[in-house]
């Protein structure tokens, strides 16, 4: 795959500590796990793809409950998981716990994450580093920490699929801080050619699909308002009013990807899983 870059830099500054801030908020609402747990499947695949041999060093960046580390750990890895989420990295421990996997949790910012240079023969985030305010600096350290001629892995939505949609039917009611590329930006590969190209040796991108499976698109709804950080954010800053529109707007996105007909929701969303050798 042949990968070059139209991608037109960011003129504003802006303030990186305060968005993060929220959105360290945003996050630690909720109850992601209730929603990453249906994710595994794309840690496994992404691990598969990578490639992952017994006795390499991993660090999951922003790895939420770890889905990623889980399935590095299942491989034998040494795996360090990070996120910014404390309540996050308790749950996904309780899941090593659970199934006797070794895996050394810390609390770590992706835009500066305190490890020296070249420590991790594999650095991995799915869903997870492409939230970050500052994209520059956060592809700046995982290139940092990843050593020469290791591995980069991402699983990252695109803009095109049905997340990527939900982003900007989301964005309609709430703007999203001015200056921040969208977080489906990681899914375009303007983006990966951009942060990482001229710093690596190779870049594979594949598209791939993520199926969500619920009892019914109201099901779905009903969870990512209640579990998912950024949906139930919204939500509850938007009047009554305000609030059923993006329900109903939500709704009919969903209608319009879903391939069921018995009365379940089955919508695929598109992902780019990305594998850079540093």
């Amino acid at each position: 795959m042949t990968l070059t870059s139209s991608l037109k830099p960011q003129s504003a500054t802006p303030d990186y500590t305060a968005i993060k801030a929220k959105q360290q908020a945003v996050w630690g609402a909720g109850d992601y796990a209730r929603i990453g747990v249906t994710l595994q499947i794309v840690g496994e695949q992404l691990c598969e793809a990578m490639d992952l041999r017994a006795g390499q060093s991993v660090l999951d960046v922003a790895g939420g409950n770890g889905n990623a580390s889980l399935a590095a750990a299942r491989r034998f890895c040494k795996v360090v998981s990070t996120d910014y989420v404390e309540a996050l990295l308790a749950k996904s421990a309780r899941r090593a716990e659970a199934e006797g996997l070794a895996i050394d949790y810390q609390t770590a910012d992706a835009e500066n994450l305190s490890f020296a240079d070249a420590t991790f023969d594999n650095v991995i985030s799915t869903y997870g580093v492409m939230f970050t305010p500052n994209q520059d600096q956060a592809a700046a350290e995982l290139r940092r920490v990843c050593k020469p001629g290791g591995k980069i892995g991402l699983a990252n939505w695109t803009p095109t699929g049905f997340i990527g949609q939900l982003f900007k039917t989301v964005g309609r009611y709430i703007a999203p801080p001015a200056g921040v590329n969208s977080p489906a930006a990681w899914g375009t590969q303007d983006f990966l050619v951009a942060q990482f190209g001229p710093h690596v040796q190779a870049i594979e991108a594949q598209p791939r699909q993520f199926i969500f499976r619920y009892l019914s698109p109201q099901h779905w709804l009903d969870v990512f308002s209640t579990y998912y950080g950024p949906t139930l954010k919204a939500l509850e800053a938007l009047d009554a009013e305000a609030g059923q529109a993006l329900r109903a707007d939500i709704l009919a996105l969903i209608d319009a990807h879903n391939r069921a007909t018995d009365g379940t929701m089955v919508v695929p969303s598109e992902y780019l899983e990305i594998v850079i050798t540093r």
